[in-house]
């Protein structure tokens, strides 16, 4: 009878357990939907910012690969949500290379808390908010007939649709806007085609955060239509603002807006190639402890 009680009189608690011990049983989690996975040219002095001692960046020039994977799930352990993950870059731990992800966005407090309780990620709570518009039909370019089979023309005779998604950070009744993608519809020869169905895995690091200290490796295991696409552009309204953080630490707050800033810095790197994974089954595999090589 105590504890009926006391469940009447602390409700937020009974909904706080049910959120936190929800749809994620044992793994592997399965997540279905579609996803942009788009490769950026990073700087590597911005990626080192947010890779452990532990590892070694790779770089060529100054630069690595990173970029970032956003991806809309309409069925998952969370049920329907979006997330967008800011890679850093490739860091190697012999005798494999992984992605190491700068930031993951989400808009579902239950994904955000599992994606930091136990795959070891920066997971933050975000507001992602969409909007689709109509492009004007624009003439081909004969010059462009090519480079427009590749989704690399300057110019579409087909109609296409831009959809606009602005991705905000969200911390109780703050928030802070991260950046806006806009990507277009490719309706081109090829219509309707979503490319051939392959098999993948993205192996990742993770870890060493303050919600899990230890240093993990875990697999994504894909299955989807792929293409190539033109590469979303993205954007934010203060684009000047990404070039002249401070690397001092003097505060948590002042190192949580550094780490922002230079996550968005990321965002706004220089995109190489651009795939789309439509029909998208992605299984993900409980993380293991590593002990980086010496």
């Amino acid at each position: 009878m105590f504890f009926h009680l006391w469940r009447r009189l602390h409700p937020s608690m009974d909904i706080e357990q049910k959120r936190v011990s929800s749809g994620y049983a044992k793994p592997p989690w399965i997540f279905k939907g579609s996803a942009l996975y788009q490769i950026h040219l990073v700087k590597a002095a911005t990626a080192r910012a947010f890779i452990p001692k532990e590892f070694r960046l790779v770089e060529a020039f100054g630069y690595t690969l990173g970029g970032f994977f956003l991806a809309s799930y309409d069925d998952s352990p969370a049920g329907v949500f979006d997330e967008l993950v800011v890679i850093a870059g490739i860091v190697w731990n012999p005798p494999t290379s992984c992605a190491w992800a700068a930031r993951v966005l989400v808009n579902s407090d239950e994904a955000c808390h599992h994606g930091r309780k136990e795959v070891g990620l920066p997971s933050q709570v975000a507001r992602f908010s969409k909007n689709i518009t109509a492009v004007p039909k624009r003439k081909r370019d004969r010059a462009f007939g090519f480079l427009d089979t590749f989704w690399l023309g300057t110019t579409l005779s087909h109609p296409q649709d831009l959809m606009e998604v602005k991705v905000s950070e969200v911390d109780g009744a703050d928030s802070a806007d991260i950046c806006n993608i806009q990507i277009r519809s490719d309706e081109t020869k090829v219509g309707n085609w979503m490319g051939p169905a392959i098999k993948m895995a993205l192996p990742s690091f993770s870890g060493n955060t303050k919600y899990n200290s230890n240093l993990l490796k875990y697999s994504c295991h894909l299955h989807c239509r792929v293409r190539p696409v033109r590469p979303a552009v993205v954007s934010r309204a203060l684009d000047d603002e990404t070039e002249n953080f401070s690397e001092q630490n003097h505060t948590s707050q002042e190192s949580l807006e550094n780490e922002r800033r230079l996550s968005i810095a990321v965002m706004l790197s220089k995109p190489i190639i651009a795939l789309q994974f439509k029909c998208l089954t992605m299984q993900v595999e409980a993380p293991v402890v590593i002990h980086p090589s010496k």
